[in-house]
């Protein structure tokens, strides 16, 4: 098992070479990018008055040192392989470059971002598994009972209703109209004057209506995953048997059933790691949360490809340790899985 593990751990690097290498040769063969703008907007200002000109005949076009100074400037002057061979080395000085929109290192931009999506993702993270799982347990002892039914009910409904719509109507409802909670954010303007205890419960009240939208989509999947693997398990002939021999059936749920149930539980649990920063863009922009999530989205449409390229290397490096410690913890759950 060592050594598979040390294959998966060795896989890493060349993978990221690949992925990063695909999205650099992209950035640099779509239209629009921050050169095309940069040309653009040269060729509408008016040379005197520095104000934007709506007529042609008042544009003016840019002379070739300055084109070849703007290539050099986003290091379009280099063929594609060149390039990504200087980023490449830039990476392993753990230099990200500088945002053509921030004009700051990327790592800066992207290292702001981390806290507030690292909060959020990691809290989603932990309230999804501590309520669906002994929920999912319950649906199965009680099946096809009230209880199985109503919950079954309220979960389909949350799962059809897309996170950023009920951001909305819980923005429309409880921050406009009832006025319980901000209209976005993550913290008070007043954050910084606050005592410590303040500074949490303000946090907290900000943070409300958003983890509501992030955890209503994973109640349905994980749920519905567990509880079904767990009726299989307890029509199972060794629960039978364990019960027969005179084990509770109690115990034979959480000590023999439940822990075969959760292995395709641990099979997914590793790549929910990407959730701790990229969370969704949409829930952010509902509730004007600064995160990692809607950077990468803002440096897309913005042509920021410095960013775009620390955010796909972060987000792939991310994706690719989930996977190994899925596989980890698929053989510390079920010890008849022997990796070879």
């Amino acid at each position: 098992m060592r050594d598979y593990f040390l294959k998966r751990l060795a896989l890493i690097p060349p993978t990221l070479l690949g992925v990063t290498l695909i999205v650099f040769a992209i950035t640099r063969l779509v239209p629009g990018g921050p050169l095309e703008r940069a040309i653009m907007e040269a060729q509408v200002m008016d040379a005197g008055t520095g104000s934007f000109s709506s007529s042609a005949g008042q544009t003016m076009a840019i002379s070739e040192d300055q084109l070849e100074q703007l290539k050099a400037y986003y290091g379009f002057d280099k063929p594609v392989l060149e390039s990504y061979v200087i980023w490449l080395g830039k990476i392993f000085r753990a230099d990200l470059g500088t945002s053509y929109r921030y004009n700051e290192p990327v790592w800066d931009v992207i290292k702001s971002r981390f806290p507030v999506s690292i909060y959020y993702g990691l809290v989603t993270l932990v309230l999804t598994y501590a309520v669906c799982i002994p929920l999912g347990v319950l649906k199965a002892v009680r099946h096809r009972t009230t209880i199985d039914t109503a919950s079954s009910i309220l979960i389909f409904i949350g799962y059809a209703v897309p996170g950023y719509a009920l951001g909305s109507l819980l923005l429309l409802f409880f921050s406009v109209r009832l006025d319980w909670f901000p209209m976005g954010g993550f913290m008070s303007f007043n954050y910084d004057s606050l005592s410590p205890s303040e500074q949490w419960l303000d946090i907290i009240h900000h943070s409300i209506l958003p983890l509501i939208c992030y955890i209503i989509g994973s109640f349905a999947l994980v749920t519905m995953l567990l509880k079904n693997h767990l009726l299989e398990n307890l029509a199972a002939d060794y629960i039978r048997t364990a019960i027969a021999k005179g084990v509770s059936f109690r115990n034979a749920v959480l000590k023999h059933a439940l822990r075969n149930s959760m292995i395709p539980i641990a099979t997914t649990f590793g790549q929910n790691i990407t959730l701790l920063v990229g969370g969704s863009f949409l829930i952010e922009s509902i509730f004007d949360i600064d995160g990692f999530g809607l950077l990468g989205l803002t440096s897309i449409l913005d042509r920021d490809y410095p960013v775009v390229m620390g955010v796909v290397l972060l987000s792939s490096l991310l994706l690719l340790i989930g996977n190994v410690l899925s596989d980890l913890l698929v053989a510390l759950v079920d010890p008849r899985i022997r990796f070879q």
